[in-house]
């Protein structure tokens, strides 16, 4: 049986909770509660492991990511919950698109051959399973900033204005 360990890590946005195969991040998310566990360990017929070892490098990582100082993940990435459409779609996204950086949904479905439309392409994002590690939050509608999943799109201006794509306001706090 596979076994994953998870951490959480403490960020100005709220806890983020990653899993960790022996492969690699599996999932991650904003919340590090039993129901986003117990979503992937189902998703993997899987079992939790107590091994901090193995998510020490997506704790570190992802706190550097936070504090500005982390501009690419080297955290071996396990691409098993993606279907075929989001691993090309969200695997071109993560070699293509770097920190700072946005594209279109209708670019990236044009860059990555995906064969579906723009809209397709949001659906994609929407059900990342590995969002800031695999940076939904630069892809962005064709006139505006666009959605996003489950946090909000507070969340997806937060990360654009850490990453410098969105200048701070006066009230902003990074």
């Amino acid at each position: 049986m596979l076994d994953v360990a998870f951490a959480g890590v403490p960020t100005r946005i709220g806890t983020v909770m990653a899993a960790v195969t022996r492969a690699g991040v599996v999932a991650a998310a904003f919340r590090d509660g039993r129901e986003a566990r117990g979503r992937v360990l189902e998703h993997l017929d899987a079992a939790e492991a107590d091994d901090p070892a193995r998510t020490t490098l997506v704790r570190e990582e992802l706190a550097a990511y936070f504090a500005g100082e982390l501009k690419r993940f080297t955290v071996p990435v396990d691409w098993r919950l993606m279907s075929p459409l989001q691993r090309r779609v969200l695997g071109t996204l993560y070699a293509r698109v770097p920190y700072g950086e946005v594209i279109t949904y209708g670019e990236l479905g044009a860059v990555s051959r995906a064969g579906v439309d723009a809209r397709a392409i949001g659906q994609v994002m929407g059900s990342n399973p590995l969002p800031i590690i695999v940076p939904c939050h630069r892809v962005v509608a064709g006139n505006g900033i666009g959605g996003f999943s489950g946090t909000g799109i507070e969340t997806k201006r937060w990360l654009l204005t850490l990453e410098g794509h969105l200048a701070p306001t006066l009230d902003w706090e990074l």
